[in-house]
């Protein structure tokens, strides 16, 4: 019969010997994906921060327009405008765009194409509240 002192230290054994395993340093490549994708992540943070300020200003003008309503003064507090972060666009776009050199977003098309009528505005079927 194994003697249960040496099964648990091969077993400690094992584990400490993978604790201590490194991962190698990771390449250019993976660096740069690594730091795209934080670029990515620190984008899309901003898209939902003005997000969330267009709704604040959405319900605060909401309860203003109501609290007037209801014949009480409310004195909104100043805020910052809400600042739109614009659409994403990687490091190698803003390299290319920073060189004067036009991106495929900002190439003007070889053929005029004929304008294009605006679209119709789209009327709710609900009634509007008084």
């Amino acid at each position: 019969m194994i003697n249960r002192f040496f099964l648990a230290g091969v077993f400690a054994l094992f584990g400490l010997q993978s604790a201590l395993a490194r991962l190698p340093a990771p390449n250019e490549e993976a660096k740069a994906k690594a730091a795209e994708a934080a670029a990515k992540s620190a984008h899309g943070g901003k898209v939902d921060n003005f997000r969330l300020c267009l709704s604040m200003n959405k319900v605060a003008s909401g309860y203003a327009a109501s609290s007037k309503a209801a014949g009480k003064t409310v004195t909104p507090t100043a805020t910052p405008e809400c600042a739109d972060p614009g659409p994403y666009m990687s490091a190698a776009e803003i390299a290319a765009k920073a060189a004067g050199a036009p991106s495929a977003a900002t190439a003007k098309p070889a053929e005029a194409k004929a304008p294009v009528a605006p679209a119709k505005p789209v009327v709710s079927a609900a009634p509007k509240k008084a």
